[in-house]
């Protein structure tokens, strides 16, 4: 008889997969146990939130913190690929005009021992998205 402990290792695809049911869900806690504790994220500089952030804190405080004072956030759309790319397909709407705005993305996530270790994102219209920001909190259209 062995006393070894069998380790289930979640495919890269999954534990993405895993991140985006918990940010549909608004599930924070659920977010972070899915990124490794010093996670990079590189936003596009144009954003309010743009640049690179290390920590799952920092994603928390800089990147959610930032998108979701302006504006709720509704994924309606994220189709996970088994390589390290997927696309993610959501309205923005404004807290304080109602504005929506389609947000179109494709993000590389590099996955490590079962977290996610490193995300780019690559925006489609980053500067009309940063121009959203902007009016959402100016409050106006």
């Amino acid at each position: 008889m062995s006393n070894q402990i069998e380790t289930v290792t979640q495919a890269p695809a999954d534990v993405v997969r895993g991140l985006y049911d918990a940010l549909i869900r608004g599930d924070v806690p659920g977010v972070l146990a899915r990124l490794d504790p010093e996670v990079i994220v590189d936003e596009p500089n144009q954003l309010p939130y743009g640049g690179v952030h290390q920590g799952r804190e920092t994603f928390v405080q800089s990147i959610l913190g930032a998108m979701m004072g302006y504006a709720h956030v509704a994924i309606t759309a994220a189709e996970i690929y088994e390589g390290p790319t997927d696309a993610v397909v959501g309205t923005l709407t404004a807290h304080t005009t109602g504005e929506e705005f389609p947000l179109t993305m494709v993000e590389i996530h590099q996955v490590e021992g079962g977290t996610v270790r490193k995300i780019d994102v690559y925006a489609k219209n980053p500067h009309e998205l940063a121009a959203f920001y902007t009016r959402a909190e100016a409050g106006t259209r």
